[in-house]
């Protein structure tokens, strides 16, 4: 029978020539991630009362949400994760000096096409970005596969949306799931394995594939992916991984609904307060005034959001009624940050660059006081999540997050944007007068 993504997935996890959506099977995850709160797993395993893990081989801690430990309590519980890992033989295991669960297990060759990955944070269909399904599950669910190997789990319905036309300069992946978010809504593909294909897709980098399978479990996926090319396989080459076996969907495959998106027309794009699912081109929020920007998350603080923001700011400074956060989202990211002159440009203009992590995402430092407003660049803006019940969270591009960090309010990025593209555009007609004598 032609065979969808996710089905074709769960089907070999489950060991199965053919599974059907709606069908129960048990799955077998190809990698376990759990993050910082590992040990609530932990003390559910030590309930159980056996004394190994299933396979160690296909366990992943992180610690990246409280990075540092900000109390005794917290202190403890990283420690339980420490001796567990080292008791059970957990080699993939990344301290608190590594950064964000999904950006660093991508980053160290973890997750190959075809997989199956389940860990404790919703926004593990980010390894869709790869070609493989991802989904968050909870910590109960992650303690029964420590213990079992295998999972229950219903193969979703598959739907498709095909990408297609150029974002203009000043637009991004982000302003795009924004833009989805908000005409679907927070439950438009409620349980839908939801498959990104097309040649704006194809176009896109690795990164930006991230922000797209991150952003889509805010319209209720249960899991996103992006079709693997050869930009996928020269991903995994650099980190060293050479055999992996992509798959995707048949050309008959059967779907609950198709899309097709022109990308051409979008702005920039907004979440306003207080659900992901408000959007609004920036004209109509433009003037808002902000007190912080972050620039962090597992949805845009990679190498390529940093530069761009960067390249916003180089020449400039911050508001000064504005603090400007940047968490890199892994140390790698900090690392080549720090090779080039982009951690310089940041710091000349006034950001603050603390340790990679989630940070202010989850709650992790950079708080918001009463009736502060932030503008962020992360994938969540609920009420409460940055700190007072009686702040205000948006959500934009990385750009989006520069031009407001320089004017103190909500800005369109499209003007920074097109005057350093001018400059960009002098320089080289200067060097071509200048060869040509």
């Amino acid at each position: 029978m032609p065979m969808s993504f996710a089905q074709k997935v769960l089907a070999r996890a489950s060991g199965a020539a053919a599974v059907a959506p709606g069908q129960i099977v048990d799955a077998y995850p190809d990698l376990v991630m759990s993050h910082t709160a590992t040990w609530r797993c932990i003390r559910q395993f030590d309930r159980v009362g056996v004394d190994r893990v299933w396979d160690p081989e296909r366990l992943a801690f992180v610690l990246d949400h409280t990075a540092l430990a900000r109390t005794a309590v917290e202190a403890n519980n990283q420690s339980l994760v420490r001796a567990f890992a080292a008791k059970h033989g957990i080699r993939t295991f990344y301290d608190i000096n590594e950064g964000i669960a999904h950006i660093v297990l991508m980053e160290r060759g973890h997750v190959l096409p075809g997989q199956l990955v389940i860990g404790t944070d919703s926004h593990s269909t980010i390894y869709g970005a790869l070609g493989a399904l991802g989904t968050g599950v909870g910590f109960s669910e992650i303690t029964a596969v420590w213990v079992t190997g295998k999972l229950w789990m219903k193969v979703p319905d598959s739907a498709r949306l095909t990408l297609t036309g150029r974002l203009a300069p000043g637009v991004y992946a982000k302003d795009l799931m924004l833009k989805l978010v908000g005409d679907l809504g927070a439950n438009g593909c409620t349980y839908y394995s939801l498959e990104f294909d097309g040649p704006l897709a194809a176009a896109m980098s690795i990164s930006e594939r991230m922000t797209v399978a991150n952003l889509a479990m805010e319209m209720g996926v249960k899991n996103a992916v992006v079709r693997p090319d050869e930009k996928t396989a020269a991903y995994l080459r650099e980190r060293g991984v050479e055999a992996f076996a992509p798959v995707w969907a048949d050309a008959d495959a059967a779907y609950a609904w198709t899309r097709t998106i022109d990308a051409s027309t979008l702005s920039p794009m907004v979440a306003c307060p207080h659900e992901v699912e408000n959007v609004h081109p920036i004209e109509e929020v433009a003037g808002t005034k902000v007190q912080q920007v972050f620039v962090g998350s597992c949805a845009n603080a990679k190498l390529d959001d940093l530069v761009e923001v960067a390249a916003v700011l180089r020449g400039r400074r911050v508001h000064p009624s504005v603090r400007l956060v940047v968490t890199p989202a892994s140390k790698q990211v900090l690392l080549d940050a720090m090779r080039g002159d982009v951690l310089s440009a940041l710091v000349e203009a006034g950001a603050v660059i603390t340790n990679p992590g989630c940070g202010a995402c989850a709650g992790d430092g950079g708080a918001l006081g009463d009736g502060e407003v932030c503008l962020s660049t992360a994938n969540r803006n609920f009420l409460g999540r940055m700190g007072s019940p009686r702040s205000s969270i948006y959500l934009g591009s990385p750009a989006l997050a520069a031009a407001t960090a320089i004017t103190g309010a909500l800005t369109d990025p499209r003007e920074f944007v097109s005057e350093r593209s001018a400059v960009n555009d002098q320089s080289s007609a200067s060097r071509e007068l200048t060869a040509n004598g």
